[in-house]
């Protein structure tokens, strides 16, 4: 790994999803200097990286192979909206070969060509030498650089809390952006988004079985599972187990309030320089302002054409929305956010002492 790749600047942005930053992702792909890397952390998984080192071969297998999870998605009838790929298929599909990781939402972020440049990347890869999964990921990162002509790496990906602290350790100097949205407002469109919805009820199948993992799973576990959940964990599902099953508001507020605070726990220990956060609601507020600040932190200059971009990319119809429930609904949804809101209150306060006391300090 070269020394330019070492020093690009390498940023996350990390939150609950449903939050806006899709959106952001599609910002930051607009800047001319910046890679956008989209849901690559979502899309690649553990699997991309194993202990020790490995080759270039062993490690582009995972990226150009397929997800288990999506697969079954959208084999069910069930895509996420997120899926790039299905809406524009190439020579990949699901029923027969299988959709690659790279190619499903990374590569048709950054190309209309994602099997070709999908093509371009493994010729390169596959012949790289021994090396810890978090240097080939750099390296990755700046065949992609030098493709796009880019020059500082935003990867987003969301529901990507719980991935914070094995980055930190893959990838110590990263910097990383704390995403979040209005807790009632994003856990409404969690209770309306496939995706969420599935890891609602996965949760629930976690809780009923007592294990902290699918993984630990047995068939003791999946027989005692009602019969509305354990086909859930089939290669194949009706779609109408995850779309029309009635789930509480009050789940995706609880399940809002458990990601923000374990954003918040894992980030905070971060130094200041290496962590910041961005609320969506400020975004719409003051988009030039916000946007300016991101590119700093980022390590790009805020151009005047991208925050003109930017500012068009926002979509301010969808702020609110959880103010149209009724009374009751709201209450609910506002009780079961409570925890996360605190979490973020009691963030913005240690962030206020600590910056007194840099000033005093100074």
């Amino acid at each position: 790994m070269t020394a330019e790749a070492a020093a690009r600047p390498l940023t996350f942005v990390v939150g609950t999803g449903r939050s806006g930053s899709t959106a952001l992702s599609r910002i930051v792909n607009a800047h001319p200097r910046v890679l956008s890397l989209n849901e690559f952390m979502a899309s690649v998984g553990d699997t991309a990286f194993p202990e020790g080192k490995v080759t270039g071969e062993e490690f582009w297998q995972p990226l150009a192979g397929p997800v288990p999870r999506y697969e079954r998605m959208i084999r069910s009838g069930l895509p996420l909206p997120e899926f790039l790929y299905t809406r524009r298929p190439g020579r990949y599909a699901p029923e027969t070969t299988g959709i690659p990781a790279l190619s499903l939402m990374v590569l048709p972020h950054l190309t209309d060509d994602p099997d070709g440049l999908l093509d371009e990347l493994g010729e390169s890869v596959v012949h790289w030498p021994e090396r810890t999964a978090a240097e080939h990921h750099l390296a990755l990162f700046g065949l992609l650089c030098a493709r796009f002509g880019r020059t500082a790496v935003v990867e987003r990906s969301g529901y990507s809390t719980g991935w914070v602290p094995r980055l930190r350790a893959a990838f110590p100097h990263a910097r990383f952006v704390h995403m979040f949205r209005d807790g009632p407002d994003c856990a409404l469109s969690m209770s309306r988004h496939p995706g969420f919805r599935t890891i609602s009820l996965l949760r629930e199948i976690k809780a009923r079985a007592g294990v902290a993992s699918l993984a630990d799973l047995t068939d003791e576990h999946v027989r005692s599972l009602p019969a509305d959940l354990a086909p859930l964990l089939g290669d194949r599902f009706d779609p109408a187990l995850v779309r029309d099953r009635p789930l509480p508001l009050r789940t995706f507020g609880t399940l809002w309030s458990d990601l923000v605070i374990q954003g918040m726990e894992f980030l905070g220990p971060l130094p200041a320089d290496q962590r910041t956060t961005l609320a969506y609601e400020d975004l719409l507020d003051a988009p030039r302002e916000e946007l300016t600040r991101l590119a700093a932190f980022v390590g790009a200059d805020p151009l005047p054409q991208w925050l003109d971009t930017g500012c068009a990319l926002l979509d301010h119809s969808r702020r609110g929305s959880a103010q149209r429930l009724t009374a009751a609904e709201l209450d609910e949804l506002r009780e079961s956010c409570a925890p996360g809101v605190h979490a973020l209150e009691q963030g913005k306060a240690q962030d206020r002492l600590r910056a007194d006391r840099l000033r005093v300090d100074g």
